[in-house]
């Protein structure tokens, strides 16, 4: 137990509660990025985010990676009707990486989530996910860089207010916190 609490943050725990967990989260993202989703070929609006930025708030970052890009495997396997592309599993994995750095084992205000989301947006949803989508369509990332961005704007405040107004009472009351 000793070595569980001083683990370094990239450090992964593997227990079998954290597998269990992993899981459930794992299920999570798929539902809330292949079911409960608008989608259209450049596009995608969904709740993702939410299980992920939870699990890497709680877990860290290596494991907040892992579990993003697992669902992202699992996901593109049994819902996506292309094939699947590395690309955005990397970018799933970033985005795990990203929240967990900016959320594990600190205090959840709007700064640390602004700019955990920030740098999502910038990093991963505009620049890394156009590249993957130029590269798949065989098209200029202008053609659909507009799109892509006017969504990532109207969706930065609602990303933030949601993962605020879901992780800040959990934490409040403890019941989030992995042992």
């Amino acid at each position: 137990m000793h070595l569980l609490k001083s683990r370094h943050p990239y450090q992964p725990v593997i227990n079998t509660n954290t597998l269990i967990v992993s899981a459930i989260f794992v299920a999570l993202i798929i539902i809330f990025t292949h079911v409960i989703a608008i989608q259209t070929p450049f596009v995608r609006v969904s709740f993702s985010f939410l299980p992920i930025a939870l699990f890497a708030m709680l877990y860290g970052p290596l494991p907040g990676g892992t579990v993003a890009a697992i669902a992202d495997i699992l996901g593109c396997l049994l819902f996506s009707p292309g094939l699947y592309f590395p690309g955005f599993t990397l970018s799933a994995f970033i985005t795990g990486m990203i929240y967990g750095y900016f959320l594990h084992n600190k205090k959840i205000t709007l700064l640390n989530l602004s700019l955990a989301s920030i740098v999502i947006l910038l990093l991963v949803d505009l620049a890394l996910n156009t590249v993957w989508l130029s590269l798949l369509y065989h098209k200029a990332a202008s053609a659909f860089l507009f799109g892509r961005l006017i969504k990532c704007l109207v969706l930065l405040p609602v990303q933030i207010a949601a993962i605020y107004a879901i992780c800040k009472p959990l934490l409040r009351y403890r019941i989030a916190r992995p042992q």
